[in-house]
């Protein structure tokens, strides 16, 4: 399970470099999910400092 949602992460991550518009929707659709991976991984014990390419 810890796998799939890294590897979402990772794939979040580059969606979210892939939409210009920051103001769009869909990009904070797909924020707010970063933000939810970012947590439960955290949370879980991953140090996503070395995946964490957005930064926010």
């Amino acid at each position: 399970m810890l796998k799939i949602m890294v590897e979402e992460f990772s794939r979040v991550q580059k969606y979210m470099i892939l939409i210009q518009d920051k103001e769009s929707a869909a990009y904070r659709e797909i924020k707010d999910r970063y933000i939810e991976l970012k947590v439960i991984l955290t949370v879980s014990g991953i140090n996503i400092t070395e995946l964490d390419k957005i930064k926010e």
